[in-house]
């Protein structure tokens, strides 16, 4: 039987800093053990209890685990467009995308933490407005090739994306959010959404409330469920988990996935009973070890 859902795993942030070599042995590791996606958040800097740290460049990073692996799914979880010049990041997606023979997926979001928006000279207000005009400029020019756009913001002239993507339409895209204003923007194109775990709770119920507010938005605008995959981020917690390091503790009270190996299948496929096509685990502690140990997991899940 074929898995019930797609299962990535999110790649070390700002957990501990992590050699270069070693963050393309984790993702190797992932594809050798059975994942079937591996993610790099999109970062520059979070300020921390032990000092400031922040994790190695998103693009650069994709570009690299692109040319050492060979099966997995790749992407950001999310690209911040508020990071970017929207044609210079299709620019780079539709490059990633052929270092990967095709395996990109071009995740989205509009930024939240100011400080590495201010740390790096980057403008923080009107983000949404901002991410509303970058994401027309990067759709357009990953699935038809050229953009044309004067806005508030960016603007480009007679963009033309050469060489293009190697599918035809170019990556899929996937939204991080779903708030009001970021859905009315960018469902109407995406092929998939995604929730951050501290966001639902880390519960099923919690994932099939979102996933209910997404489909009244997509019978809204006239899609069909089908065509959008809903997806999600889930902690995870093994054995030395000790609390994920993040920026922002808001939602951390959220309790991480826990168990045997066979408890955290049972767990998985929960999340796909309700709905879900693809998860990214975010793994506490997120080592090639803990790695190695959650391909027990989707061992059991397959021989559900």
């Amino acid at each position: 039987m074929p898995r019930p859902l797609l299962v990535g795993v999110q790649l070390p942030e700002v957990e501990w800093e992590v050699p270069f070599p070693e963050l393309l042995e984790m993702a190797r590791t992932a594809e050798d053990v059975g994942f079937d996606s591996v993610w790099v958040g999109d970062h520059l800097l979070y300020d921390l209890p032990e000092g400031p740290r922040g994790p190695w460049e998103a693009w650069t990073s994709l570009a690299a685990i692109a040319a050492s692996t060979q099966r997995v799914l790749i992407g950001p979880l999310v690209a911040s467009l508020g990071f970017h010049e929207p044609a210079m990041l299709a620019k780079q997606a539709a490059t990633v995308d052929a270092v990967s023979a095709g395996r990109l997926v071009v995740g989205v979001g509009a930024g939240w933490y100011e400080r590495e928006y201010r740390a790096f000279g980057l403008p923080f207000d009107r983000r949404v407005s901002r991410f509303e005009e970058a994401f027309t400029i990067v759709r357009s020019l990953l699935r038809e090739g050229t953009a044309d756009l004067q806005g508030a913001y960016h603007h480009v002239e007679r963009c033309v994306l050469h060489p293009r993507p190697v599918r035809p339409g170019g990556p899929p895209l996937l939204l991080g959010s779903t708030s009001p204003r970021m859905m009315s923007i960018a469902l109407p194109h995406v092929d998939a959404w995604n929730v951050w775990w501290s966001q639902f709770g880390n519960s099923v119920d919690g994932f099939s409330h979102e996933r209910d507010r997404v489909l009244r938005a997509l019978e809204e605008i006239g899609r069909d469920p089908a065509e959008v995959a809903a997806t999600c981020a889930l902690l995870v917690r093994l054995p030395g988990g000790t609390g994920r390091v993040m920026a922002d503790d808001a939602g951390s009270d959220a309790p991480a996935l826990t168990g045997t190996a066979a408890q955290l299948a049972d767990h998985l496929a929960a999340f796909a009973a309700a709905g879900a096509a693809h998860v990214q685990l975010v793994v506490d502690p997120i080592t090639r070890r803990s790695i190695e140990r959650l391909g027990d997991v989707l061992a059991l899940l397959d021989a559900r």
